[in-house]
């Protein structure tokens, strides 16, 4: 593997790791007020072009970052549904 793919993957684990807190304290508090639906819908839209983007062109370290990122994203969108 070289330094141009390792960097991609730290980069990604970086950006998608960056959802977590906010996922966690959501389901904690069950409050998500003060975050923007439309937001949240255009970043998942984003992410998942992002996914097929990558697959088409076989760059596994944005498909996998970006995969994650979209269950992260996803999660956070849909539990502003669930909780308004």
């Amino acid at each position: 593997m070289d330094f141009v793919t390792i960097m991609g993957y730290v980069a990604g684990a970086c950006t998608t790791s960056a959802f977590l807190p906010q996922a966690i304290k959501i389901v904690k508090t069950k409050h998500t007020k003060d975050i923007s639906l439309i937001m949240y819908s255009v970043l998942t839209t984003g992410v998942l072009l992002w996914c097929v983007y990558a697959g088409i062109n076989h760059d596994w370290p944005l498909a996998l970052a970006n995969a994650v990122t979209l269950f992260l994203a996803g999660w956070i969108l849909l539990l502003k549904i669930r909780y308004g």
